[in-house]
């Protein structure tokens, strides 16, 4: 059986993802260390969020069975 030009239309999406991949990791414009800045400062409020919602008595969640 002949794959025809299927070996080739492969190789272009491999190069396309492959491009797109590094655009996404580095899109941003920020360096290290202003991207662990902002990750740390994500967690925190993430980690805010939760400890607010823990003390307000979980209303807020969505994952508890009704009755």
């Amino acid at each position: 059986m002949s794959r025809g030009n299927q070996r080739d239309r492969d190789r272009e999406r491999a190069q396309a993802r492959a491009s797109n991949k590094g655009k996404q990791a580095k899109g941003d414009g920020l360096t290290p260390e202003q991207r662990r800045e902002r990750d740390a400062k994500a967690l925190q409020e993430k980690a805010a969020r939760k400890a607010a919602q823990a003390a307000g008595g979980n209303n807020a969640g969505g994952g508890g069975k009704k009755k």
